[in-house]
């Protein structure tokens, strides 16, 4: 059996209709998939990369930044979408690469994203604690340092250091939490995220509703600021004019990530065939114009050079006075729900990738196993999730963030790249949704992946290659010899 071996379609079409106490239990909605979507993406991007990005980058023009990054976010999420409706079971771009590129490629992709699910659950959730300690001290209640911290940090690019604390607590009580309502059941999951959703949204939109009456067009003027330049009057790189337009876009593309969470939900949906494309679209498509709204108000409340700080939703709001006082700690609150719905997303979205492996061999079968009650991963989920918790309680927030974007780009890359090697190598199957205008889409979306991949630092391509080269060593031990593709001699 070769390395290059396909999963044919017609064995994945038999799994994704397969029902039983060994199967996924479908009961999402295309409405729960949207939310899963706007649950996985607004996160602290909303209330921290807006403002930075603006000040660094692109002023008032960050709101064609977001244009630009949610082009190319809809670009891959096309290409989710018709694989997703062709393929509607669980694994993702994992299952997308096994029909398309091969057994080889197909584990690489589901090794990346191991690393983009189980190391953003964790990465968020040390964001989410910040938030978290820093409302409860609003409200008088003060935690100690060292249980709100973590215990290591980062000299450099790579040197950890001691820094006195012995565990980031919050972060490590949130992850194991939502673990166990994740066990129980999606259903339950899902309607958390609901009700997590509706309440980030609406303050949200609530910052956005009362932002925009203490609005002064005067500073959105010049829309473009115009590019800065050094002592030697050469152009700055990326500060302002359309250099730091498409560095802002580069940036905020992170904002995005998340989406494409909802495609590994496939085997839970009650019609994935038309309710995923619906779930990836449509939350796309809100929060990109959630995003812009955000971006508008925020720099029309105040001159976008102010909002260079952690919290510039706070700034923006100091600046109309007492009258918003009240509404800082509903942005804390939307801060806190929006955090936690990431990482509740994002541990929803690792065992269903270790499903979909151990389920072709390539990993051990009790990551394939389904609790015969809840119908769930069960024993997945609990890896995933006592991982993720010690990954938060040990590290800092910035030591694997970027990892997590090089992954993310990585699979969005091969999505795009399956949709054409299946184009042109089996046009005849069946299609309930289909990629528009390929090929330039999916050659689009794989050229915006690949750029912002390669003005990544080098230290992230070191570790992303660190990260591959182990599992590919797993791979030649265990998938290999274990792969029941191989078994079968296809």
């Amino acid at each position: 059996m070769s390395i290059w071996s396909k999963k044919p379609l017609s064995i994945l079409m038999q799994e994704a209709s397969a029902e039983g106490e060994h199967s996924l239990k479908r009961s999402l909605t295309a409405m729960n998939l949207t939310l899963l979507g706007v649950g996985a993406i607004i996160g602290a991007g909303i209330f921290v990369l807006t403002g930075t990005a603006a000040a660094q980058h692109a002023g008032p023009a960050i709101v064609i930044s977001f244009l630009v990054a949610g082009a190319g976010c809809a670009f891959a999420g096309l290409c989710y979408a018709e694989f997703a409706s062709m393929i509607p079971i669980a694994g993702s771009a994992y299952t997308y690469g096994y029909a398309t590129l091969g057994e080889l490629l197909a584990w690489i992709i589901g090794w990346d994203l191991i690393l983009e699910y189980l190391f953003a659950a964790s990465t968020v959730a040390v964001g989410w604690s910040g938030y978290f300690v820093q409302f409860l001290g609003d409200i008088g209640i003060v935690l100690p340092a060292s249980l709100t911290n973590a215990p290591f940090g980062v000299e450099g690019t790579h040197t950890l250091v001691r820094t006195g604390a012995i565990v980031n607590l919050p972060a490590v009580l949130l992850v194991l939490g939502l673990t166990a309502l994740l066990v129980v059941g999606i259903r339950e999951s899902a309607r958390l995220n609901n009700v997590i959703v509706y309440v980030k949204v609406a303050i949200v939109l609530l910052v956005i509703g009362f932002g925009a009456f203490y609005v002064d067009t005067a500073n959105w003027h010049p829309f473009i600021p115009a590019q800065l330049t050094d002592a030697t009057g050469a152009l700055i790189p990326g500060k302002y004019g359309w250099s730091g337009i498409f560095a802002g876009a580069g940036v905020i593309f992170f904002a995005y990530i998340g989406f494409d969470a909802v495609s590994t939900a496939a085997q839970e949906a009650k019609n994935p065939q038309r309710d995923l494309p619906i779930g990836i679209l449509a939350s796309l498509a809100i929060c990109t114009v959630l995003y812009i709204l955000m971006a508008l108000v925020m720099t029309g409340m105040v001159p976008f050079m102010q909002l260079d700080v952690a919290e510039p939703v706070y700034v923006a709001l100091d600046s109309a006075g007492p009258q918003l006082a009240w509404l800082k700690y509903f942005a804390t609150l939307g801060a806190i729900a929006g955090l936690a719905s990431v990482v509740l997303v994002m541990l929803m979205g690792q065992p269903r990738i270790f499903y979909a492996m151990s389920r072709d061999g390539l990993l051990p079968p009790l990551f394939g196993r389904v609790h015969p009650k809840y119908q769930t991963p069960w024993l997945a989920t609990i890896v995933t999730g006592v991982v993720a918790s010690v990954v938060a309680g040990l590290f800092p927030i910035g030591l694997l963030g970027q990892l997590v974007s090089i992954g993310t780009l990585f699979a969005f890359l091969i999505v795009c790249a399956g949709i054409l090697v299946l184009r042109y190598r089996s046009p005849e199957l069946k299609r309930p949704f289909r990629t528009p205008f390929v090929p330039f889409v999916p050659l689009a979306g794989m050229a915006i992946c690949g750029w912002l991949m390669y003005n990544l630092p080098t230290d992230t391509w070191w570790r992303l290659g660190i990260w591959m080269g182990l599992g590919l060593v797993i791979y030649a031990f265990y998938g290999r010899s274990h792969s029941k593709l191989g078994r079968a001699g296809v």
